[in-house]
């Protein structure tokens, strides 16, 4: 099945081996039937409210994935996403919840349920918001959760940000951004200037905290930043 440039950048990530996979907010689950083949879960579970949707995806995983019902490796459920059926489930056992497609605010929301629902599971989350990086990126950090990696893909001439994180990881969630950015790769450059032009036309008729955004977003193109150092000049800033 050929998917999207997105959803194959979010399945490479996906290289260790997890007891449950949480395919959120899956659409016509395509990101969740590719993990099926690669087969690198026990159970992959596919969940999105829109129930024809989730009848059709059911019919046709039955078609293609029938296997014994007692020992099924994948299940379909048509419910809200922050109502993951995670009771169900062993609390040690090794869990990947992604979420992708939605919008910034409710992504942090669902996230936030999840993680109020079930404080005792051993989850990790994989995440790509279609907007508000900046407010994901704080929210999650205010949740205590570690990044594990992050990642920019461009698509149809849109950008995304893939955050894979966790309860466990120790490594801090820089709000604009750290381990993703490669000023090499004329993409990056590209979303940067983006969103620096973004932040300065709010900051034309907004107030102190977006001067702020748009400052540690410039940080990153400063001679001082580590980062800077550590990676070629975005040119034409």
């Amino acid at each position: 099945m050929k998917i999207s440039k997105r959803l194959e950048r979010i399945n490479n990530m996906i290289i260790n081996k997890y007891d449950h996979i949480w395919d959120c907010c899956c659409d016509h689950g395509q990101l969740g039937i590719k993990l099926l083949t690669k087969k690198i879960a026990s159970k992959i579970h596919f969940v999105d409210i829109v129930s024809p949707l989730m009848t059709e995806l059911e019919t046709k995983l039955q078609r293609y994935f029938s296997v014994n019902p007692t020992c099924k490796n994948w299940q379909v459920y048509c419910l809200d996403v922050a109502q993951l059926p995670l009771e169900s489930t062993c609390k040690k056992s090794k869990q990947l919840v992604i979420i992708a497609g939605v919008g910034g605010d409710l992504l942090i929301e669902l996230v936030n349920g999840i993680i109020k629902s079930n404080p005792e599971h051993n989850l990790e989350f994989l995440l790509c918001p279609v907007h508000h990086h900046y407010k994901v990126r704080k929210s999650l950090k205010a949740l205590e959760l570690g990044l594990i990696d992050e990642q920019i893909i461009r698509e149809n001439n849109r950008f995304y940000e893939i955050l894979h994180v966790s309860k466990t990881a120790i490594k801090a969630i820089n709000p604009v951004g750290s381990i993703m950015w490669n000023f090499t790769k004329k993409d990056h450059k590209d979303y940067l200037l983006k969103t620096i032009n973004h932040y300065q036309r709010m900051a034309q008729k907004t107030d102190q905290e977006t001067l702020n955004i748009l400052a540690q977003y410039q940080s990153l193109i400063d001679n001082d930043s580590p980062l800077y150092k550590s990676s070629s000049p975005v040119m034409g800033i």
